[in-house]
């Protein structure tokens, strides 16, 4: 009986070492919901996953992936998952519904999207009044690829409805929708929009996958994917939640240094759209919006909900606390654990 029991106390300690020493997990078992996890936008997460990081830290992690983020919401605010992989602009959103979500890692500090028209069309696109009336492809209804074409459309006037959204995912399934005529125009993510570009099909005319394009669009950082949930989760969850913030740190701190053959070696091949020269020169355009180490800036939390209040008739800024969105709490621990 004895030894029995001492055999059992190793395995525990064999598991999870991580989650002993920051203390004990309350759920190994998680379930992440994302919107298109093939896309750069949550090369993080992937790599998170990859190298193992989740379970070096005891978790038990899986990942359920949605055609975008919008939908991704749906399965946490359901029940069905427990955590997000999505823009942080949607904690905003979910805010002004009475719903409290909280942003705890961040992914990347630019939206890492872009507008493109169609080559055919684009001499008659000149500035995004152009596009009323069109047919523009985004990742899904609702998600941030969505949401930052409705910005654009609100600085020169436009309302969302003066455009017919159609959700095309973020993969071959989007290349194929704009390709085939059966969208006009394009909000989306990488890999997608430098392949559409480098085939000669789009026309970029809104580029907010730099940290200066951002800045030149949207007048400030802008915090894209991170991870986030609902607040009583992270309050019942602390050290769940911690260890799931080490894995993203550790994921955002390897690929600062990653080389080209280490990345190609980590992410799935599917993820590669049948082209690994394309891959590397999407992530070049992006990496420098990838976060560095996690933390979600004042700032850009402003700026998000500047870009959200712009169409959201619902997102009224006098009445959103922005402090209770995010938290860098859990960050502020990880980068002392991963130097």
């Amino acid at each position: 009986m004895i030894r029995r029991m001492l055999v059992a106390a190793l395995a525990a300690i064999a598991v999870s070492p991580a989650a002993l020493a920051q203390g004990a997990l309350e759920k190994r078992d998680v379930h992440i919901a994302v919107g298109g996890k093939a896309a750069l936008y949550y090369l993080p997460l992937t790599i998170a996953e990859q190298r193992g990081y989740f379970k070096d830290e005891g978790l038990n992690v899986k990942i359920s992936d949605f055609a975008g983020g919008s939908q991704a919401l749906r399965a946490v605010v359901g029940g069905s998952a427990d955590v997000v992989s999505g823009a942080f602009e949607h904690t905003i959103n979910m805010q002004a519904k009475k719903q409290a979500m909280q942003a705890f890692v961040l992914q990347g500090r630019a939206p890492q999207i872009s507008i493109g028209v169609a080559t055919a069309k684009a001499k008659d696109v000149h500035s995004a009044k152009d596009l009323k009336g069109m047919k523009v492809g985004v990742s899904a209804p609702g998600s941030s690829t969505n949401m930052m074409l409705n910005y654009f459309l609100a600085k020169d006037g436009l309302k969302p409805s003066d455009v017919a959204v159609v959700g095309a995912g973020t993969g071959a399934g989007a290349i194929a929708a704009l390709k085939s005529g059966q969208v006009d125009a394009m909000s989306n993510v990488d890999p997608v929009m430098t392949k559409l570009e480098q085939d000669g099909s789009v026309k970029i005319i809104a580029d907010l996958r730099t940290m200066k394009g951002t800045e030149a669009v949207l007048g400030g950082p802008m915090p894209a994917a991170s991870l986030y949930a609902p607040v009583e989760y992270i309050k019942a969850n602390p050290n769940t939640v911690q260890a799931l913030t080490n894995a993203m740190v550790r994921a955002l701190k390897w690929i600062q240094t990653a080389s080209p053959q280490e990345l190609l070696a980590t992410v799935p091949e599917s993820y590669l759209l049948g082209d690994k020269a394309l891959y590397l020169f999407s992530f070049n355009n992006i990496r420098d919006s990838i976060s560095p180490d996690g933390y979600i800036p004042e700032a850009g939390a402003k700026t998000a909900l500047k870009v959200v209040s712009s169409f959201s008739n619902e997102v009224k800024p006098a009445e959103i606390r922005l402090d209770q969105t995010y938290t860098n709490d859990f960050v502020k621990r990880a980068n002392q654990k991963y130097k």
